[in-house]
C-alpha cells in the first residue's frame, strides 16, 4: 500500500465519531416494530414467566 493510500485509510478511521441520532432511531424503529409483530407471543411469555415465578415463591414461602 502506498503512503497515501494508508494515510487516507487512517483520516477515515479518525473521522468515524460514534453513533450518531440516525443509528439510533432507525435502532428504535427497528425494536417497536419487534414488539409489535410478537406481541402476542411476548405477552404469553411474560405471564408463563411470572405464573412460575408465583408458583415458585408461594412453594418456598411454606
Amino acid at each position: 500500500m502506498s503512503k497515501s493510500k494508508l494515510k487516507g485509510f487512517k483520516d477515515f478511521l479518525k473521522e468515524e465519531e460514534g453513533m450518531g441520532t440516525v443509528e439510533i432511531i432507525l435502532i428504535i424503529v427497528v425494536l417497536i416494530g419487534l414488539v409489535i409483530i410478537f406481541k402476542n407471543q411476548l405477552r404469553s411469555l411474560v405471564e408463563s414467566v411470572f405464573e412460575k415465578i408465583t408458583s415458585d415463591s408461594n412453594t418456598v414461602m411454606s
